[in-house]
C-alpha cells in the first residue's frame, strides 16, 4: 500500500463575499458615529446641541489620521510584550499590498484595517456624552487625540491583538464590550471626577431638548450595530456571524422592554427616553456575550442589562458625580454585565467550544471575563484622569462659567442650533389687517 500523503492546509484565498459584506459593515460602523452624535444631541439643552455634536463628528477626523500613522499598528502589530503591536509595514499603511489578506483571513488588510477604524472612531466619540455643556472643544480634541493613543490603541491589542494578553489568557470579547463599552466608560468617569460638575447640577432642570433626535440617534445606532457585532467574525463561513447579528436584535429588544417595565414600576411611566436608553443598554451588553450565547441567552443578557443599568443611571445622583447623559451608567455598566454573564451563559455552541456555569462550565470563564474588565477598567479610568488632570493644567478642560451659563455652542462654535430670531415674524408683519391690530396702531402712532 502506497503510504499516505499529507498534503499542507491551503493558504486562504480572497473571498469577494466576505470582502463585500465587511466593507458594508465598515460603512454600517460608521454611521453608528453620526447616530451617537443625534443620540447625544437631542439629549441635551438646545444651547449645547451643536457642540455635542461636533465632539462626535471631530473624532472621525483625528483618529482616523492617527490610526494611519501608527494606530493600526500598536492595536493589531506584531506583539510587543502583550501589551502593545507594531509592525512598520503598516506605519502609514505604507507596506499593505492592495490584495494582501488579513492573518489567517479571506479578506484584504485594508479591509480589516478599515472596519477596525470605525470601532476606534466611536469608541472616544461614547466618552463625550459624560462631558455634555462644560469643556473647550479644543481640549476635548487633544483629549482624543492621547486617549486614542495612550489608551484606546493599547486596549484594543490586549483584547483583539494576537499576543495580547487578555486575548491569550482567553478573556471573550466578541465585538468590544472590554475594548470599547468599559473603555469608554470608565475614561467617562475619570475625566468627570477631575473636572468637576456642571453649573446647576442637581438644581436647574436639565432635560432633553429633542426626544424625535434622541430617537432617530437610536435608530442609527440600533441600525449601524449590526455591523458593529455581525462583522467583528469577519466573515459568515460557520453561521457565528449570523448567530450575532440574531442574538444583537433579541438582547436589544428585551432590554428595551426591561427597561420600560422597571419605569413604570419605578416611576410610573413608559418614556421615551427609557426606550431609546434600554436598547442602547442591550447593544451594549450583548457587543462581548453575543457570539457566546444562545437566542435564550440573549434574552437573558439583555433584561438583565435593562434592569440594572436602568437602576445604574441614578448612581450619579447619589455618588454626585456628573454624568451628563449616563455613560457610565449604560456603556461602563452594561459593558461590565454582559462580559461577565459570558462566564454564566456561555453555551458552547457558538463561537467556541466554551461554556458557562449554567452550561455546566463551572466558573472557570467568569474569572477570566473579570481579569479582563476589571483590568480594563482600572487603568481606562486611571489613565483618563491623568490625561484629563494634565489638559486641564495646561490649556484648561473647561469653558468659563458665564459662557457655560450662556450656552458652548455660541462660544466654542459662533452658531446656534435653531434660528428662532424670525420664527412667526413673517405672520406677523404680513397678517392681514384687523379692527383690534388697527386701534393698536392708531394708538402707538399717536
Amino acid at each position: 500500500m502506497a503510504p499516505a500523503i499529507t498534503l499542507a492546509a491551503e493558504a486562504p484565498k480572497l473571498s469577494a463575499a466576505n470582502t463585500g459584506f465587511m466593507l458594508i459593515c465598515s460603512a454600517l460602523v460608521l454611521i453608528m458615529t453620526p447616530g451617537l452624535a443625534f443620540f447625544y444631541g437631542g439629549m441635551v439643552r438646545v444651547k449645547s446641541t451643536l457642540n455635542m455634536l461636533m465632539m462626535s463628528f471631530i473624532s472621525m477626523g483625528i483618529v482616523t489620521i492617527l490610526w494611519v500613522l501608527y494606530g493600526f499598528s500598536v492595536a493589531f502589530g506584531t506583539d510587543k510584550g502583550s501589551l502593545v503591536g507594531w509592525t512598520s509595514d503598516f506605519v502609514g499603511f505604507s507596506g499593505i499590498g492592495k490584495m494582501e489578506l488579513w492573518d489567517g483571513y479571506t479578506i484584504p488588510i485594508y479591509v480589516f484595517a478599515v472596519f477596525q477604524l470605525m470601532f476606534a472612531i466611536i469608541t472616544p466619540a461614547l466618552i463625550s456624552g459624560a462631558l455634555a455643556d462644560r469643556v473647550k472643544f479644543t481640549a476635548w480634541s487633544l483629549f482624543i487625540a492621547l486617549w486614542a493613543t495612550v489608551v484606546y490603541f493599547p486596549v484594543a491589542h490586549w483584547v483583539w491583538g494576537t499576543g495580547g494578553w487578555a486575548f491569550d489568557l482567553g478573556v471573550i470579547d466578541f465585538a468590544g464590550g472590554t475594548a470599547v463599552h468599559i473603555n469608554a466608560g470608565a475614561a467617562a468617569l475619570g475625566v468627570i471626577l477631575v473636572i468637576g460638575k456642571r453649573v446647576g447640577f442637581k438644581k436647574d432642570p436639565m432635560r432633553p431638548h429633542s426626544l424625535p433626535l434622541v430617537m432617530l440617534g437610536c435608530g442609527l445606532l440600533w441600525f449601524g450595530w449590526f455591523g458593529f457585532n455581525a462583522g467583528s467574525w469577519l466573515g459568515n463561513d460557520d453561521g457565528v456571524g449570523a448567530l450575532m447579528f440574531v442574538n444583537t436584535q433579541i438582547a436589544t429588544a428585551a432590554a428595551m422592554l426591561a427597561w420600560l417595565a422597571y419605569e413604570k414600576i419605578r416611576h410610573g411611566a413608559f418614556t421615551t427616553l427609557g426606550a431609546a436608553s434600554g436598547a442602547v443598554a442591550g447593544l451594549v451588553a450583548i457587543t462581548p456575550s453575543g457570539g457566546a450565547v444562545s437566542p435564550l441567552g440573549a434574552i437573558a443578557v439583555g433584561a438583565i442589562a435593562g434592569v440594572l443599568c436602568a437602576m445604574a443611571v441614578g448612581l450619579k445622583y447619589r455618588f454626585n458625580y456628573d454624568d451628563s447623559l449616563d455613560v457610565v451608567g449604560v456603556h461602563l455598566v452594561g459593558g461590565v454585565i454582559g462580559s461577565l454573564l459570558i462566564g454564566f451563559f456561555a453555551s458552547g455552541g457558538g463561537q467556541s467550544d466554551v461554556k458557562g456555569l449554567f452550561y455546566g462550565g463551572g466558573l472557570d470563564q467568569f474569572w477570566k471575563q473579570c481579569a479582563g474588565v476589571f483590568a480594563v477598567l482600572g487603568y481606562s479610568l486611571v489613565a483618563s484622569a491623568i490625561l484629563a488632570f494634565l489638559i486641564d493644567k495646561t490649556i484648561g478642560m473647561r469653558v468659563t462659567e458665564d459662557e457655560e451659563i450662556a450656552g458652548i455652542d455660541q462660544a466654542e462654535h459662533a452658531e446656534t442650533a435653531y434660528d428662532f430670531s424670525g420664527a412667526g415674524g413673517g405672520a406677523a408683519r404680513t397678517a392681514v389687517p384687523t379692527p383690534v391690530a388697527d386701534a393698536q396702531t392708531k394708538k402707538v402712532d399717536a
